[in-house]
């Protein structure tokens, strides 16, 4: 391409440049160096690729817990009473206790040889901190005293969730689920002669059924031990005419204990 200098002029000019510092000849086209440092600046700033897909087929995979086996192993592992109520504590898969004022684990005498296996707490349970004490619990105590028992000398009182559900509704079957190994434990840990079951939810856990109105006064077994299906104080507050059918109930456990002595 013609500049339209000739050698001298363009001598001139490149001595000149040379006075002036410039040492290198870099191109005949300019460059712009702060748009070269902008770039540079917003490449570093963008964030990292994502890393290949061979690096991360490498990564291990984490297992997802298993709350049921985690139960198991739990429940398992206790060897007292007081161990397994803090092995109940400090499960950490049932959000039942995120909701909950507080454990509710027992009542009664663990020596005893009736073992009672209610549902879930209510209000007043949950409050308490123990299972049966709200009208319900005050119900079952006159029950049990009809025939001789009670819970400070020969009934012990437990439930399948020992934390209250929202608004009293119905266990889920994950939770039941969850529960049962530590259900099946406390039945083990006190070694009661005989089981009464009451309610549906009860049923579902150790029994496997449901429908307490086909099953209540039939004895069945359940953890290896004679089981009687009854219905819950709760719901004879609910349906007063179908006590009838309990007072019935509790003469076969009474003559139950008479046979097994």
């Amino acid at each position: 391409m013609e500049s339209g200098m000739d050698w001298h002029a363009a001598y001139a000019a490149l001595a000149w440049q040379v006075e002036l510092g410039a040492d290198e000849a870099i191109g005949e086209a300019p460059v712009d160096r702060f748009a070269h440092e902008a770039a540079e600046r917003a490449a570093r700033a963008a964030p990292a690729p994502p890393p290949a897909a061979a690096a991360l087929s490498a990564r291990p995979v984490m297992a997802e817990a298993d709350p049921v086996a985690e139960a198991t192993a739990a429940a398992r592992a206790a060897t007292t009473l007081e161990e397994l109520r803090a092995a109940l504590d400090a499960y950490p898969h049932c959000d039942l206790k995120r909701g909950a004022r507080n454990l509710v684990f027992a009542d009664g005498t663990p020596q005893a040889r009736v073992m009672i296996v209610g549902e879930a707490p209510g209000r007043e349970e949950d409050q308490q901190g123990l299972p049966f004490v709200g009208r319900a619990g005050q119900l079952l105590d006159r029950m049990l005293g009809a025939i001789g028992l009670s819970r400070a000398q020969s009934v012990y009182i437990t439930n399948v969730l020992p934390w209250r559900p929202p608004q009293n509704r119905d266990p889920s079957a994950e939770e039941i689920a969850m529960m049962r190994p530590f259900v099946s434990r406390h039945i083990a840990l006190v070694d009661p002669d005989l089981l009464v079951v009451m309610g549906n939810i009860s049923c579902d856990a150790l029994l496997g059924r449901r429908g307490i109105s086909r099953l209540r006064g039939h004895w069945t077994e359940a953890e290896g031990r004679p089981t009687l299906p009854m219905f819950h104080p709760a719901y004879l507050l609910r349906q007063p005419q179908m006590k009838r059918q309990t007072w019935a109930d509790l003469l076969e456990l009474q003559m139950k204990l008479r046979v097994l002595k």
